[in-house]
């Protein structure tokens, strides 16, 4: 928990039934890389990277982006396998039980 009251990573994750589906019919690499990302989410100081290179400590062919820049605190698009697959998910921040919820899942 942090200074203000708000808890830090690890972030719990849920997944829409529709995100868990599409997961589960990837080939088994894909669902290591889908896990890898998991990963990332779920340890990352802020789940929204914002600013300039905030997503610079991700490990190569992951990043980050807002679905709609003019929402700050929107849904965002996590980009793996240089761009190959996405999740797409969102952050409800809340004092208690902060949680991000993976919305769709999708690799070509």
């Amino acid at each position: 928990m942090t200074d203000d009251g708000f808890m830090g990573p690890q972030w719990q994750m849920d997944w829409t039934l529709k995100a868990q589906a599409a997961r589960d019919t990837l080939p088994e690499n894909v669902r290591k890389m889908v896990d890898a990302a998991r990963a990332e989410l779920v340890t990352a100081k802020g789940p929204y990277f914002r600013g300039i290179d905030a997503d610079a400590d991700l490990p190569h062919g992951m990043k980050v982006r807002p679905v709609e820049s003019s929402k700050p605190k929107g849904a965002r698009i996590f980009l793996f396998d240089n761009g190959h697959g996405w999740m797409t998910y969102t952050f409800i921040r809340r004092t208690e039980d902060p949680q991000i919820v993976v919305e769709e899942v999708f690799w070509q």
